[in-house]
Formats: C-alpha cells, sequence, structure tokens
C-alpha cells in the first residue's frame, strides 16, 4: 500500500499561491519602445520610489522623457542608471588600429567588416604622415594586395577542385573567403574599416572618456566627435564633471598602452627560444571534489560558470600576426594588452608558405623594400599604420578557467583563421596539464580544406 504523501511540494505551493487572487503578485512586463535615455530612469525609479514599472512609465511619457530626465538624472548622481539605457554608435572609415582601440573593453559589444570575408581593395587609407613617401607605401601595400587576391583566386581553385558534392555558390564564397584569409596580411593598419558598438550609456562615457587620452590622434579624435554626438542625443547623460586629478591619472595611463620598442626587442630574442610561454595558479588539486567531478562531466559547448574563476588564472605569452590577433583580442573574457605593431618579429610564415611560388617570392622582395621605407618613420606609434597585418606582434592574454577553456575550444575549431588555431591549441593542451580530469573539448585536427566557411554568410532570404 503506498504510503499518503503529507509535504506539498516547492512547485505546489508556488502555484497554490498564485492562484490565490490576493497573493497574486508577479508580473512581468516587457518594453522597448522608450528612448534609452528614459529607459533608464525608468528603471532607476525602483531605487527610489517602489511601485510598479507601468506606473513608472505612464509618468515618464505624460511628463515628456526629456523633461524628465533634466529634472531627475542629473540630481540622482549615480552613473547606475546609464546602464539601464543603451545605444549603438557606428564608427566608419576608421583605421585597424582604431578599430582595436574601440573593441578594446571587456564590456565590448559589437561588430566590424571582416577581412576574412570581404574585398578590402577599395577601402581608403590612412596616411598619418600626410607625405609622398608615406602615400607610396600605403600605395604599395594595397597593390600588392590587389594582386595577391586575384592571383590567389585561380591558383586556389585548381588546389582545391570542387567536387561534384559542393553547392556552386558556397564553393566559389569558401574559395574567396581563402584568398581572403591569405591576401589580408598584406593589409596594411591604416587601411579602413567599419565598426558597430552598442552599448549602455554608462559603458559609452566610461570608455570614450579613456579613449579620449588615447596615444593615437586618430582615436582622440574619435572619442571626442563620438562625445559630442552622443552629448547631443543625450545630453541628461552625458554631462559628466571633468576633474583634473583624474584626467592627469588618465593620461599618464595612455602612456603604457603598448608595449615598449625596447622591451619588443627583448622579448622577441628570448621568444625565439620559447614560441610560447604558459603560466597558472590554477592547481587542481585545490579543487574540491565536487568542482573536479563537473569538470570531467562537462558537455561539449557547455560553457563554465563564472564561480570557477576562483580557481585561478592563465596567462599566455606568444606570437600571433595582428590580422588573427584582432580576432583574438574581441574576446572580452580575458586580459589582453595591446600590441605595438612593428616589423621587429617578422612576417608571419603561413601566409607565405600558402602563395604559390612565384608569387612568395615576389611578396618577399615587396617586404624587404617596404621594411626599409617603414624604419625611416621615427615615430613608433604612427610607424603601426604604414605596417602590413601580416606582421607578427606580442600577445599578453590573462584568462580564468571558463574564459581559457572558451577561447581554446572555440578557436581550435577549422573555421578558424589557420595561424589562430596553432595558438588556440597550445592553449587547450596547457589547460589539459594543468586540470587534466577536465573534459576540454578543443579541435586538435590538422588543418582541412572545407567549403563550409562559403556557408557563412548574411543572404537575403528569397520568398
Amino acid at each position: 500500500m503506498q504510503k499518503e504523501r503529507t509535504t506539498l511540494s516547492e512547485q505546489e505551493i508556488f502555484d497554490m499561491t498564485m492562484n490565490d487572487s490576493e497573493n497574486q503578485k508577479l508580473d512581468i512586463v516587457v518594453f522597448d519602445d522608450m528612448p534609452p535615455e528614459a529607459t533608464a530612469m525608468i528603471l532607476a525609479l525602483y531605487s527610489r520610489d517602489p511601485q510598479s514599472v507601468r506606473i513608472h512609465r505612464e509618468r515618464v511619457v505624460r511628463v515628456g522623457a526629456e523633461k524628465f530626465m533634466s529634472q531627475y538624472y542629473v540630481g540622482y548622481g549615480h552613473k547606475s542608471i546609464g546602464d539601464c539605457g543603451s545605444t549603438t554608435i557606428c564608427a566608419e572609415y576608421v583605421s585597424m588600429l582604431a578599430a582595436k582601440a574601440i573593441q578594446h573593453n571587456p564590456l565590448y559589444n559589437g561588430q566590424e567588416a571582416s577581412t576574412r570575408y570581404l574585398d578590402m581593395t577599395e577601402m581608403p587609407v590612412l596616411n598619418p604622415l600626410g607625405t609622398s613617401e608615406g602615400e607610396e607605401i600605403q600605395k604599395t601595400w594595397m597593390t600588392l594586395y590587389s594582386k595577391v587576391l586575384t592571383t590567389l583566386i585561380p591558383y586556389l581553385t585548381m588546389k582545391y577542385p570542387m567536387l561534384e558534392t559542393d553547392n556552386p555558390t558556397a564553393y566559389g564564397k569558401a574559395i574567396k573567403a581563402k584568398a581572403f584569409d591569405i591576401a589580408r596580411s598584406i593589409l596594411p593598419a591604416g587601411c579602413t574599416t567599419f565598426v558597430g558598438w552598442h552599448t549602455n550609456l554608462r559603458q559609452a562615457w566610461d570608455h570614450l572618456k579613456e579613449l579620449s587620452f588615447h596615444p593615437l590622434h586618430e582615436v582622440r579624435v574619435i572619442a571626442s566627435t563620438t562625445l559630442a554626438n552622443l552629448k547631443e542625443k543625450y545630453p541628461n547623460s552625458f554631462n559628466f564633471k571633468s576633474y583634473p586629478e583624474q584626467d592627469a591619472f588618465l593620461q599618464e595611463c595612455s602612456e603604457t598602452t603598448y608595449f615598449e620598442p625596447g622591451l619588443i626587442t627583448l622579448l622577441y630574442e628570448w621568444m625565439e627560444f620559447v614560441a610560447f610561454e604558459c603560466s597558472t595558479d590554477i592547481a587542481q588539486e585545490r579543487m574540491s571534489d565536487k568542482a573536479v567531478e563537473l569538470l570531467s562531466m562537462r558537455p561539449e559547448k557547455t560553457e563554465l560558470p563564472d564561480w570557477f574563476n576562483k580557481y585561478g588564472k592563465f596567462n599566455f605569452l606568444f606570437l600571433l600576426d595582428f590580422g588573427s590577433f584582432r580576432d583574438l583580442q574581441r574576446h572580452r573574457s580575458c586580459t589582453q594588452l595591446m600590441p605595438l605593431l612593428t616589423t621587429t618579429c617578422g612576417f608571419n610564415k603561413w601566409y607565405l608558405e600558402s602563395m604559390p611560388d612565384e608569387l612568395k617570392v615576389e611578396v618577399e622582395q615587396v617586404l624587404k623594400t617596404q621594411e626599409k621605407r617603414i624604419a625611416k618613420i621615427s615615430d613608433p606609434l604612427i610607424r603601426q599604420y604604414y605596417i602590413a597585418m601580416g606582421y607578427n606582434v606580442f600577445c599578453n592574454v590573462t584568462a580564468g578557467l571558463p574564459s581559457a577553456v572558451y577561447i581554446a575550444e572555440l578557436r581550435s575549431g577549422q573555421a578558424v583563421h589557420p595561424t589562430l588555431r596553432k595558438v588556440a591549441q597550445k592553449m587547450g593542451a596547457f589547460i589539459s596539464n594543468c586540470v587534466p580530469q577536465m573534459a576540454l573539448h578543443c579541435d586538435n585536427s590538422e588543418d582541412e580544406w572545407s567549403t563550409i566557411r562559403g556557408k557563412h554568410d548574411i543572404v537575403k532570404k528569397e520568398f
């Protein structure tokens, strides 16, 4: 005979409470039809007036968002209000260097024109020197880029012939994507691009304030122009005061934005022998039994909860071409130092090895000529604009366990650029060595030709 159950489950208690009309308080409200500042203020009222958002929203609509914000937002005196309203900023025709500065923020959300899928031949190239010699350097790069691209298309078509099972459209796009992967190494960092940035109002102010002290003049202009536009559009959210001591501190910090040129030379001499350096303060023996059990049973493509960060961090130091650094740098869950783009660490060999022999010889000759021209530019910051993205830079990445695992697995996939794949695979190997019982799902296979990237596109649906 089944024993009678005397206790109610949590779900049953909750359902009974919700069915009682006197206790039925749960209400979920979704709205996105208000201006960012108004949305921010509506949510902020929770902290001072605990009434339903429906009431607060009605008040803002009745008074008018602009008038309401001018009465309350400034007086509140807390930047957290700005966390509740978001906006989208688009920076167009900015250099690859400026794009990285905009994205160099752990809270960045956005997109950028991809050199792995787009022909950049017609994009303007910045010449901050303003000299004919600077113009000639950039023109030489772009002419070579165009030639490399047009030479690679038929070369790759012969090297990877289309199979009967291949979709012709996807195959053609995949061939172009492979060509872009190689040719992008010739693009100078002064080549312009488009960057989209979706951010809340507070983060926009904080990051732009920091960028206003950036070592590059271009970035400072972008910051001041963007702030001016935001102040015009959101006058009540971008009127924070500036304090001389804070500005002086940010100015001082800006001087350490990039690796120092002298340090790069020393690091390169060391890295010639080490190639890839990693360290960690994570020790599996200090993990709880439950944590180890969870790590060992972790399914593929399952991200680790943030609380795993309490076990420590990994630090990775390695060389990677600037083109692939641009992909890696957009991982916001880790801390990365911004590398100084130089010719000191050489041109990544993968790009040259991926070209037909005759083209490889020509590219190598141009590299030598360009390096001599670039060496005459005295300012190391300005010099970056004239250096091709195939040159290696120093990367310093610090990541907690969840972030390190995510990067190692995601960036080891076949669709990832081959130069970055190698780095991700080394990351994965080091993580496995430190936490051997963890289920790690890296792709350690050799690079293979596939048309899959030909399907990674945004296309209009046909109805």
